[in-house]
Order: C-alpha cells, then sequence, then structure tokens
C-alpha cells in the first residue's frame, strides 16, 4: 500500500492534554514516522508518514483521547521523507 506524507495543524485542547505522548504510542501502534510539536499560539502541528488508513487510525486514537479535543484541522499532503524511520517529539 502507498505510504502519503500529511502535515496537519490541530486546533482545540490539544495541549496540556497528553497530545503528543498519546501521539507517540499513536503512531508506534500503527507503523507510521514523523514528528509532532506545540506551537506558541496553543495548536498543535504534526507531519506524520504512513499508510493512509493507519494515518486515519492515528488521528482517530488521538480524537478519543480523554481530554483532547480536536475543533479543527487543516491539513495537506507534503512530500515522502524516505529516511525516516521514527516518530518524534519536537521542542
Amino acid at each position: 500500500m502507498e505510504r502519503i506524507r500529511k502535515h496537519i495543524v490541530f486546533h482545540g485542547r490539544v495541549q496540556g492534554v497528553g497530545f503528543r505522548w498519546r501521539a507517540m504510542q499513536a503512531t508506534d501502534m500503527y507503523g507510521c514516522t514523523g514528528w509532532v510539536r506545540n506551537e506558541w499560539d496553543g495548536t498543535v502541528t504534526m507531519e506524520i508518514q504512513g499508510t493512509k488508513p493507519a494515518i486515519d487510525a492515528v488521528i482517530s486514537t488521538l480524537e478519543r483521547g480523554s481530554y483532547i479535543h480536536i475543533e479543527n484541522m487543516e491539513d495537506k499532503q507534503i512530500e515522502i521523507q524516505e529516511n525516516e524511520s521514527q516518530f518524534t517529539v519536537e521542542f
């Protein structure tokens, strides 16, 4: 199955609620790579790479997070990073 990469900005109650930790768990569970970071404006930015079903599963997992409330997502498909091998939290 073809891999894709998405750049996603999450809006809502997404900081201070375990979002990045849950993203690390979910991407590990579904075999995705990329990174996630908190932004100064209260949003969270993620670049995630994997199959479309795996990326959709990661997002569904995040939406079911106990304190996480995603109000809106801005996403666009971007170029694959061929040599990427893990998912990290950026600071």
